[in-house]
């Protein structure tokens, strides 16, 4: 297993450790952001940190998983990589028009075991969100995963939750944004336009 200054250190030879004044998707403003897609471009460097957190899962709930869902954007590669380490098939819900959906002829079979695979996690509601679509497909999701989560533990997704690096990372609201990092222009390193949904 990996303890936490060696994943922080895979973050930081991959450049994906940044400082500075960042709008998360949620809308929040964070001083650190961890850039998961750049620390998944080396395929090795990803299947180490997947690897890594595949060890963290209980067997008696890897034993159940048949198939590994992400949500697009951010998961797929984190979703793919999880399920080549366990075996399984890898799939993705996307938003076509604002809701997680199952397409491009992804199918699950009634009461399917899942493992959903995000590549970080803040508050919980897209993974909720993404849970909801696959359990409304007619899968069954045994337990969740991510890169990591930015809640510390904090993160309520309904179901048991794996991380590789649970840490707590401050985040304010736009309007009560402390005045060191209000001096510092925001920037949006993320995949979504910000409040378009919370991870």
């Amino acid at each position: 297993m990996m303890i936490d200054e060696e994943v922080l250190a895979e973050f930081r030879a991959a450049g994906a450790l940044l400082e500075g004044h960042f709008i998360l998707s949620s809308g929040l403003r964070s001083p650190t952001f961890l850039q998961c897609a750049r620390v998944l471009m080396d395929p090795k460097r990803a299947a180490r940190l997947t690897g890594a957190l595949a060890l963290k899962i209980p067997y008696e709930v890897r034993e159940q998983i048949s198939v590994v869902i992400s949500p697009a954007m951010g998961g797929i590669l984190a979703g793919y990589e999880m399920a080549r380490v366990l075996g399984v098939d890898s799939m993705f819900v996307e938003r076509p028009s604002g809701t997680f959906e199952l397409r491009r002829g992804f199918d699950l079979q009634q009461g399917q075991k899942v493992f959903m695979m995000e590549d970080v996690v803040t508050t919980g509601l897209s993974s909720r969100e993404a849970i909801a679509a696959i359990e409304a497909a007619g899968g069954e999701v045994v337990a969740g995963g991510c890169l990591v989560d930015r809640s510390n533990g904090k993160a309520d997704i309904g179901v048991p939750l794996y991380s590789l690096l649970a840490i707590e990372v401050p985040t304010y609201e736009a309007s009560d944004v402390p005045p060191e990092l209000a001096a510092i222009d925001p920037v949006k390193p993320g995949s979504r336009s910000a409040g378009q949904a919370r991870t």
